[in-house]
């Protein structure tokens, strides 16, 4: 009897956080609907979060964020999407599969982009949540949503999930590249690594044992299966990778996380903090990078670029310079190849 090799026809689904469709009040708060109304982003009781988003929230934020995006938006559309969509066809041009882009959030949805590959006669997807690090709010929430459209919408498709990269040679050389490239003429007295933060809860609630993670000096440098989900470990071990490929001296670099939201306790130190200390530590010339994101948008090109630097000059700073994420570079577009090349060249024996 021989083995049966069942080919089937794959494709890339890559998925980023998402975007209002424009910068019009009334598209940005139906986006922070659907954005902050999802279990993972703000993890209380329905009730709680119903009033909380409908009664209070979009009530106020979204005038507010409207005029942040305003000062961000390009002319071609939201730079996140711009971005995203000038990736997905680098890469689909090196490759000879079909490439799909989805959003968690907004208009771009996920099932959208799992539609466009049915609709190409696409049987398998390598579904890539374009985050390097696990957190509930974004890798995980991605994965749930691809799972629910998979399960309603779209039964015979087969979805593999690509893991979080955070650690990846790949990566870690493709951002490195990244930063030095940008970091050329800039006299830096320190190096700032940025991450999006999210509340010390949710470090908690990703901790598999249930025990390990403590959220102190000592539990993200112990070896434990939590550090599978846990995003702090994470984010320090790529900043540690980093480091290592720059050869970064001790002292000249450090860790923050930016974009609090309510009051609760979320990972420290807060960049805004930072940013207003180091001019009175002597650290006046910033470098600051933002791990987190491989697509620049809002916070990064606003609350980093725009309000980080303003914060950190009227601080006493003298010089201040963002480094852009990796967009769309050679680089980038070449390590996302190589991942699916690779996961490519697996078939399904029955």
């Amino acid at each position: 009897m021989y083995d049966i090799i069942l080919y089937m026809k794959k494709g890339i689904l890559l998925v980023n956080l998402g975007s209002p469709d424009s910068t019009k009040t009334k598209d940005v708060r139906k986006y922070l609907d659907e954005f902050l109304m999802d279990e993972r982003v703000i993890d209380i009781a329905y009730w709680k979060r119903y009033l909380l988003i409908k009664g209070i929230i979009l009530n106020t934020r979204p005038k507010k964020s409207a005029k942040a995006y305003k000062k961000i938006w390009w002319k071609e559309g939201s730079p996140l999407v711009v971005i995203s969509e000038r990736f997905t066809k680098k890469v689909a041009e090196k490759l000879h599969i079909p490439v799909a882009l989805g959003m968690r959030y907004g208009s771009m949805s996920i099932k959208k982009g799992i539609q466009e590959l049915h609709d190409q006669g696409v049987e398998e997807i390598l579904l890539i949540p374009l985050y390097p690090h696990y957190a509930m709010s974004s890798y995980e929430t991605v994965v749930e949503k691809a799972k629910e459209v998979n399960r309603d919408d779209f039964p015979n498709m087969k979805i593999n999930t690509l893991p979080v990269f955070y650690n990846n040679e790949a990566y870690i050389r493709a951002m490195s590249n990244n930063i030095k490239q940008h970091l050329e003429g800039f006299e830096y007295d320190h190096v700032l690594f940025s991450y999006h933060g999210i509340p010390e809860r949710h470090i908690l609630k990703s901790d598999t044992t249930k025990s390990h993670c403590k959220i102190d000096g000592s539990c993200c440098n112990t070896p434990s299966k939590a550090h599978r989900t846990c995003y702090r470990h994470q984010c320090f071990e790529t900043t540690r990778l980093i480091v290592e490929q720059l050869e970064l001296k001790e002292g000249t670099y450090s860790n923050s996380f930016q974009s609090r939201l309510l009051k609760d306790p979320w990972l420290k130190p807060y960049t805004d903090f930072e940013l207003e200390k180091f001019p009175k530590e002597g650290k006046k010339k910033l470098a600051v990078i933002t791990p987190a994101f491989v697509s620049d948008c809002l916070e990064t090109l606003e609350e980093i670029a725009m309000e980080g630097k303003e914060e950190f000059l009227e601080a006493g700073g003298e010089s201040y310079k963002h480094i852009p994420c990796m967009n769309d570079n050679d680089d980038w577009v070449d390590t996302m190849v190589q991942w699916v090349e690779e996961w490519q060249e697996k078939t399904v024996i029955v």
